[in-house]
Protein backbone atom coordinates (compact mmCIF):
# COMPACT_ATOMS: atom_id res chain seq x y z
CA UNK A 1 0.00 0.00 0.00
CA UNK A 2 1.73 3.61 -0.89
CA UNK A 3 2.07 6.34 1.23
CA UNK A 4 -0.60 8.60 2.09
CA UNK A 5 -0.80 12.10 0.89
CA UNK A 6 -0.63 13.38 4.20
CA UNK A 7 2.09 11.34 4.83
CA UNK A 8 3.92 12.51 2.24
CA UNK A 9 3.13 15.41 2.63
CA UNK A 10 5.24 15.59 6.11
CA UNK A 11 7.61 13.87 4.69
CA UNK A 12 8.31 16.92 2.82
CA UNK A 13 8.25 19.38 5.28
CA UNK A 14 10.51 17.81 7.18
CA UNK A 15 13.33 17.36 4.34
CA UNK A 16 12.74 20.92 3.79
CA UNK A 17 13.22 21.79 7.25
CA UNK A 18 16.71 19.27 7.54
CA UNK A 19 17.95 20.54 4.29
CA UNK A 20 15.68 22.37 1.68
CA UNK A 21 14.72 22.80 -0.56
CA UNK A 22 11.96 25.19 0.99
CA UNK A 23 8.43 24.42 0.83
CA UNK A 24 5.28 26.16 1.32
CA UNK A 25 2.52 24.44 3.56
CA UNK A 26 -0.92 25.86 2.86
CA UNK A 27 -3.60 24.68 5.49
CA UNK A 28 -7.09 25.80 6.26
CA UNK A 29 -7.76 26.16 9.62
CA UNK A 30 -11.38 28.01 9.38
CA UNK A 31 -14.04 27.63 6.70
CA UNK A 32 -17.94 28.48 6.84
CA UNK A 33 -20.44 26.21 7.80
CA UNK A 34 -22.27 24.16 5.46
CA UNK A 35 -19.45 24.36 2.27
CA UNK A 36 -20.63 23.32 -1.12
CA UNK A 37 -19.21 20.16 -2.75
CA UNK A 38 -16.09 20.60 -3.72
CA UNK A 39 -15.34 23.45 -1.15
CA UNK A 40 -11.98 23.16 1.10
CA UNK A 41 -12.72 21.80 4.57
CA UNK A 42 -10.89 22.75 7.51
CA UNK A 43 -7.75 21.04 8.14
CA UNK A 44 -7.04 20.37 3.82
CA UNK A 45 -3.43 21.06 3.35
CA UNK A 46 -2.00 22.30 0.06
CA UNK A 47 2.10 21.75 -0.04
CA UNK A 48 3.83 23.94 -2.61
CA UNK A 49 7.52 23.92 -3.95
CA UNK A 50 9.19 26.87 -5.31
CA UNK A 51 10.03 25.24 -8.95
CA UNK A 52 5.71 25.07 -9.03
CA UNK A 53 5.03 21.78 -8.19
CA UNK A 54 2.69 20.65 -5.65
CA UNK A 55 0.69 18.42 -3.33
CA UNK A 56 -2.20 18.02 -1.77
CA UNK A 57 -5.40 20.46 -2.74
CA UNK A 58 -7.42 23.05 -1.39
CA UNK A 59 -10.12 21.98 -3.80
CA UNK A 60 -9.01 23.82 -6.82
CA UNK A 61 -10.71 27.04 -7.84
CA UNK A 62 -10.74 30.64 -7.24
CA UNK A 63 -9.38 30.16 -3.63
CA UNK A 64 -6.43 27.90 -4.67
CA UNK A 65 -5.11 29.53 -7.20
CA UNK A 66 -4.96 32.86 -4.78
CA UNK A 67 -3.29 30.93 -1.92
CA UNK A 68 -0.82 29.70 -4.71
CA UNK A 69 -0.03 33.32 -5.19
CA UNK A 70 0.17 33.91 -1.72
CA UNK A 71 2.32 30.95 -1.64
CA UNK A 72 4.78 32.78 -4.12
CA UNK A 73 5.45 35.65 -1.90
CA UNK A 74 5.98 33.33 0.97
CA UNK A 75 9.41 31.86 -0.13
CA UNK A 76 10.51 35.57 -1.04
CA UNK A 77 9.23 36.67 3.16
CA UNK A 78 9.86 33.62 4.59
CA UNK A 79 6.17 34.14 6.01
CA UNK A 80 4.43 32.48 8.43
CA UNK A 81 1.00 33.92 8.60
CA UNK A 82 -2.81 33.72 8.39
CA UNK A 83 -4.58 34.90 5.34
CA UNK A 84 -8.15 35.83 5.22
CA UNK A 85 -10.20 34.80 2.15
CA UNK A 86 -13.92 34.76 0.80
CA UNK A 87 -15.29 32.00 -1.41
CA UNK A 88 -14.54 33.86 -4.47
CA UNK A 89 -10.33 34.05 -3.62
CA UNK A 90 -10.74 37.54 -2.82
CA UNK A 91 -8.66 38.93 0.61
CA UNK A 92 -10.74 39.75 3.22
CA UNK A 93 -10.26 40.97 6.74
CA UNK A 94 -9.97 38.97 9.56
CA UNK A 95 -13.49 40.30 11.32
CA UNK A 96 -14.83 39.64 7.66
CA UNK A 97 -13.94 36.22 7.86
CA UNK A 98 -15.41 35.41 11.40
CA UNK A 99 -18.90 34.02 11.13
CA UNK A 100 -20.58 37.42 12.44
CA UNK A 101 -19.01 39.33 9.59
CA UNK A 102 -19.94 37.03 6.69
CA UNK A 103 -17.42 34.16 7.31
CA UNK A 104 -14.68 32.86 5.19
CA UNK A 105 -11.66 30.99 5.21
CA UNK A 106 -8.49 31.45 7.58
CA UNK A 107 -5.93 29.69 5.36
CA UNK A 108 -2.50 29.24 7.28
CA UNK A 109 0.40 30.03 5.64
CA UNK A 110 3.87 28.56 6.33
CA UNK A 111 7.28 28.36 4.41
CA UNK A 112 9.27 25.20 5.72
CA UNK A 113 12.98 25.67 4.92
CA UNK A 114 16.67 25.27 6.65
CA UNK A 115 17.43 27.59 9.72
CA UNK A 116 18.51 30.75 7.95
CA UNK A 117 22.48 31.29 8.35
CA UNK A 118 23.99 34.43 10.32
CA UNK A 119 27.85 34.57 9.06
CA UNK A 120 29.09 37.10 11.99
CA UNK A 121 32.45 38.63 10.88
CA UNK A 122 34.46 39.51 13.86
CA UNK A 123 34.16 38.37 17.74
CA UNK A 124 34.17 42.01 19.36
CA UNK A 125 31.31 43.16 21.39
CA UNK A 126 29.19 43.81 19.05
CA UNK A 127 29.64 40.54 17.55
CA UNK A 128 29.18 38.90 20.84
CA UNK A 129 26.22 40.59 21.04
CA UNK A 130 24.97 40.15 17.99
CA UNK A 131 25.52 35.71 18.59
CA UNK A 132 23.38 36.10 21.34
CA UNK A 133 20.12 38.05 19.69
CA UNK A 134 20.81 36.25 16.55
CA UNK A 135 20.39 32.44 18.48
CA UNK A 136 17.09 33.86 20.31
CA UNK A 137 15.66 34.88 16.40
CA UNK A 138 16.59 31.84 14.75
CA UNK A 139 19.47 31.86 13.19
CA UNK A 140 22.32 29.33 12.87
CA UNK A 141 25.43 31.53 14.20
CA UNK A 142 28.43 31.38 12.45
CA UNK A 143 31.49 33.55 14.10
CA UNK A 144 34.21 34.21 12.17
CA UNK A 145 38.13 36.35 14.15
CA UNK A 146 41.41 35.98 13.17
CA UNK A 147 41.97 35.94 16.77
CA UNK A 148 42.13 32.55 18.80
CA UNK A 149 41.24 34.95 22.13
CA UNK A 150 37.85 35.88 20.22
CA UNK A 151 37.15 32.96 18.06
CA UNK A 152 36.23 29.72 20.75
CA UNK A 153 33.52 28.79 21.91
CA UNK A 154 33.64 29.10 25.37
CA UNK A 155 33.20 32.73 24.20
CA UNK A 156 30.23 32.20 21.74
CA UNK A 157 28.23 29.02 23.08
CA UNK A 158 25.84 30.04 21.21
CA UNK A 159 27.09 29.60 17.75
CA UNK A 160 26.70 26.58 16.08
CA UNK A 161 30.15 27.32 14.20
CA UNK A 162 32.74 29.43 15.75
CA UNK A 163 36.12 29.76 13.05
CA UNK A 164 39.15 30.96 13.75
CA UNK A 165 41.53 32.02 10.80
CA UNK A 166 42.53 34.67 7.89
CA UNK A 167 39.08 36.19 7.29
CA UNK A 168 39.43 36.04 3.35
CA UNK A 169 40.60 32.47 3.35
CA UNK A 170 37.83 31.80 6.04
CA UNK A 171 34.65 33.32 3.98
CA UNK A 172 36.06 31.84 0.45
CA UNK A 173 35.38 28.74 1.98
CA UNK A 174 31.94 29.35 3.45
CA UNK A 175 28.93 27.87 1.57
CA UNK A 176 27.08 30.92 1.58
CA UNK A 177 23.24 30.98 -0.08
CA UNK A 178 19.92 33.19 -1.06
CA UNK A 179 19.37 32.10 2.76
CA UNK A 180 22.07 33.78 4.77
CA UNK A 181 23.15 36.93 6.20
CA UNK A 182 26.34 38.50 6.44
CA UNK A 183 27.64 41.44 8.71
CA UNK A 184 31.14 42.35 8.83
CA UNK A 185 31.85 43.94 12.52
CA UNK A 186 35.56 43.69 12.47
CA UNK A 187 38.12 45.72 14.40
CA UNK A 188 38.97 47.68 10.87
CA UNK A 189 38.29 48.76 7.86
CA UNK A 190 41.28 46.69 6.35
CA UNK A 191 39.32 43.51 7.33
CA UNK A 192 36.13 44.73 6.54
CA UNK A 193 37.07 45.51 2.97
CA UNK A 194 38.71 42.16 2.95
CA UNK A 195 35.77 40.36 4.09
CA UNK A 196 33.39 42.38 1.60
CA UNK A 197 35.70 41.60 -1.63
CA UNK A 198 34.56 38.05 -0.36
CA UNK A 199 30.79 38.02 0.46
CA UNK A 200 29.29 41.04 -2.06
CA UNK A 201 28.93 39.22 -4.65
CA UNK A 202 28.09 36.10 -3.19
CA UNK A 203 23.89 35.08 -3.06
CA UNK A 204 23.56 35.72 0.34
CA UNK A 205 20.32 37.67 1.40
CA UNK A 206 21.79 40.17 3.19
CA UNK A 207 25.33 41.87 3.59
CA UNK A 208 25.93 44.65 5.53
CA UNK A 209 29.25 46.75 7.06
CA UNK A 210 29.28 48.59 10.33
CA UNK A 211 31.04 51.90 10.23
CA UNK A 212 30.37 55.58 9.35
CA UNK A 213 29.42 56.99 6.17
CA UNK A 214 32.74 58.31 5.37
CA UNK A 215 34.63 55.04 6.59
CA UNK A 216 31.93 52.85 4.56
CA UNK A 217 32.19 55.33 1.19
CA UNK A 218 35.69 54.73 1.52
CA UNK A 219 35.61 50.97 2.14
CA UNK A 220 32.97 50.63 -1.09
CA UNK A 221 34.94 52.98 -3.58
CA UNK A 222 38.15 50.64 -2.82
CA UNK A 223 36.15 48.01 -3.99
CA UNK A 224 34.97 49.44 -7.51
CA UNK A 225 38.23 50.75 -8.16
CA UNK A 226 39.58 47.36 -7.88
CA UNK A 227 37.10 46.44 -10.41
CA UNK A 228 33.76 44.52 -8.70
CA UNK A 229 30.42 45.47 -10.28
CA UNK A 230 29.51 48.97 -8.86
CA UNK A 231 25.43 47.03 -8.61
CA UNK A 232 27.04 44.42 -6.54
CA UNK A 233 28.52 47.16 -3.74
CA UNK A 234 25.71 49.60 -3.77
CA UNK A 235 23.43 46.10 -2.22
CA UNK A 236 25.61 46.15 0.64
CA UNK A 237 23.74 47.77 4.02
CA UNK A 238 26.10 50.37 5.35
CA UNK A 239 25.77 52.38 7.65
CA UNK A 240 24.53 48.99 9.23
CA UNK A 241 21.69 48.60 10.86
CA UNK A 242 18.05 50.98 11.66
CA UNK A 243 18.27 54.40 13.32
CA UNK A 244 17.22 53.89 16.79
CA UNK A 245 19.36 55.85 18.72
CA UNK A 246 21.87 52.57 19.58
CA UNK A 247 25.13 53.77 21.78
CA UNK A 248 26.07 50.57 23.19
CA UNK A 249 27.13 47.40 22.00
CA UNK A 250 23.98 45.48 23.11
CA UNK A 251 21.88 48.19 21.35
CA UNK A 252 23.99 48.27 18.05
CA UNK A 253 23.39 44.28 17.84
CA UNK A 254 19.56 45.13 18.15
CA UNK A 255 19.53 47.80 15.46
CA UNK A 256 21.39 45.67 13.36
CA UNK A 257 19.45 42.47 13.84
CA UNK A 258 16.04 44.55 13.12
CA UNK A 259 17.55 45.51 9.60
CA UNK A 260 18.25 41.66 9.18
CA UNK A 261 14.60 40.47 10.32
CA UNK A 262 13.75 43.10 8.46
CA UNK A 263 15.11 42.41 4.99
CA UNK A 264 14.12 38.33 6.09
CA UNK A 265 10.51 38.62 6.38
CA UNK A 266 9.86 42.03 4.12
CA UNK A 267 9.55 44.63 6.70
CA UNK A 268 9.31 48.66 6.44
CA UNK A 269 11.40 49.35 9.61
CA UNK A 270 8.14 51.98 10.37
CA UNK A 271 6.93 52.32 13.84
CA UNK A 272 4.14 49.70 14.21
CA UNK A 273 1.29 52.50 15.30
CA UNK A 274 1.85 53.90 11.78
CA UNK A 275 1.74 50.54 9.76
CA UNK A 276 -1.64 49.76 11.35
CA UNK A 277 -2.70 53.37 10.28
CA UNK A 278 -1.76 52.81 6.77
CA UNK A 279 -3.80 49.32 6.49
CA UNK A 280 -6.89 49.92 7.73
CA UNK A 281 -9.71 49.26 5.47
CA UNK A 282 -6.64 46.54 4.28
CA UNK A 283 -6.91 42.74 4.78
CA UNK A 284 -3.62 42.33 6.06
CA UNK A 285 -2.00 39.15 6.65
CA UNK A 286 -1.96 38.37 10.23
CA UNK A 287 1.65 37.07 11.13
CA UNK A 288 1.32 34.80 13.77
CA UNK A 289 4.22 34.91 16.78
CA UNK A 290 5.77 31.64 18.28
CA UNK A 291 3.46 29.92 21.52
CA UNK A 292 4.66 30.78 24.66
CA UNK A 293 6.09 27.67 26.63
Amino acid sequence: MGRSEAARIFEEVLAAQASGPPVVLATVVSAPGGPPNGAPVIGAKLLLRRDGGSLGSLGGGPLEEAVRGAARDAFRRHAVELLFYAADGSRISRSEAEPAGGGGYQVMIELHEPAATLVIVGGGHIGKALATIGDLCGFSVIVVDDRPDYANQERFPEADRVICGDFSEVLRGLAIDANTYVITVTRGHKHDEESLRQVAASPAAYVGMIGSRRRAAAVLQHLIDDGLDPEVVRRVHTPIGLDIGAETPEEIAVAIMAEVVGVRRGGSGRPMREVKKARRGIAPAERVPPEEP
